[in-house]
């Protein structure tokens, strides 16, 4: 996982660098890239899942496409970490779905490829973002379903909004709030799990 998190930050800084230098050498200077770090906040919202939030991590790059004075684009591609803790009777809950008797007070790491589209709202210091975002899933750690099948979809819809703090030409401090809207769960249940979580991040753009 560390070479897997390594190989995509190498990725990301070089692709936003040199995107970068291209625009700022070809036009009027009208886009920055950075990375960013920090927690990430997250609970599954549904029928057999602990409703207490979970600390874990998230960390990627962005791109700012200034498109006037006060509007502007950002795309960025995240790796983050969900934590979904099951409750005591979870395998009584989903026992017809194929849940596993190990399955109750069960921990699942869900690692996501997250792609956010946000608008910026703002001036050169403060910014307004909202947008959808859609996340990959990448691996799932705990399989709380027998016979080797998956409790969770290879994809999750969200929505978000976030506050954007520019301290001087580098530094930069986020928190955003994320509503999924898909349900994720990939069980033979009616029963309906969505995520939601806290985005907190420190940044640096270039």
């Amino acid at each position: 996982m560390k070479k897997i998190l390594f190989t995509i930050t190498m990725l990301m800084t070089s692709v936003f660098v040199n995107a970068q230098s291209s625009f700022l050498n070809s036009s009027t200077a009208f886009l920055r890239a950075g990375i960013k770090v920090g927690p990430n906040i997250n609970k599954i919202n549904g029928t057999g899942y602990d409703q207490a939030f979970n600390l874990n991590y998230h960390i990627g790059g962005y791109v700012q496409i200034k498109l006037t004075e006060r509007v502007g684009i950002q795309p960025e591609l995240i790796f983050s970490q969900t934590t979904a803790k099951t409750v005591s009777n979870f395998h009584d809950i989903y026992q017809n779905s194929g849940a596993d008797p190990n399955s109750n007070l069960a921990n699942t790491h869900l690692n996501y490829l997250s792609i956010p589209l946000l608008a910026n709202f703002g001036g050169k210091y403060f910014k307004f973002q909202v947008g959808p975002q859609y996340s990959i899933l990448m691996t799932q750690d705990k399989n709380l379903i027998q016979n080797g099948k998956t409790a969770f979809k290879n994809g999750d819809f969200s929505v978000l909004g976030s506050l954007w703090f520019q301290f001087g030409k580098h530094l930069n401090l986020s928190g955003r709030y994320i509503v999924g809207l898909s349900n994720v769960n990939d069980l033979h249940s009616n029963e309906k799990w969505k995520s939601q979580g806290i985005q907190l991040g420190i940044g640096y753009s270039f």
